[in-house]
């Protein structure tokens, strides 16, 4: 897939231990992303934040937090970004999402293998 120009960043700020059916919330974002076609997701774990609670969340040794914050950052167009919103709201009950215009430089994902011609060879 190739992706460049104009594009749309969707970025998911939800906490680590947030669950969705037993798994973590995070995964089940990516995994959808995925199911999507979407361009990419990639999962950030933040190190100290806080959000609407108000308690500080850190990975500092002392006050060792077992919900740290996370994001999730989806780029693709906005076409492909706005027709995935309604998964993103079904899943996330408690966090930020957050969408951005931005521009895409370079994006050239793999090809599929394909298996059939490694075989011939």
């Amino acid at each position: 897939m190739r992706l460049t120009g104009s594009a749309l960043r969707v970025t998911i700020f939800v906490g680590e231990s947030d669950i969705w059916h037993h798994k973590p919330l995070f995964a089940e974002i990516v995994h959808r992303a995925h199911k999507a076609g979407l361009a990419g997701a990639s999962v950030f774990r933040g190190i100290e934040g806080f959000g609407a609670s108000s308690l500080i969340h850190t990975s500092r040794l002392l006050s060792l937090s077992e919900d740290l914050p996370v994001a999730i950052v989806i780029v693709d167009t906005e076409e492909r970004v706005r027709a995935f919103l309604p998964q993103i709201d079904e899943l996330v009950t408690e966090g930020l999402v957050i969408l951005d215009d931005c521009e895409v430089i370079s994006y050239v994902g793999r090809e599929p293998e394909n298996n059939d011609a490694t075989e011939e060879r």
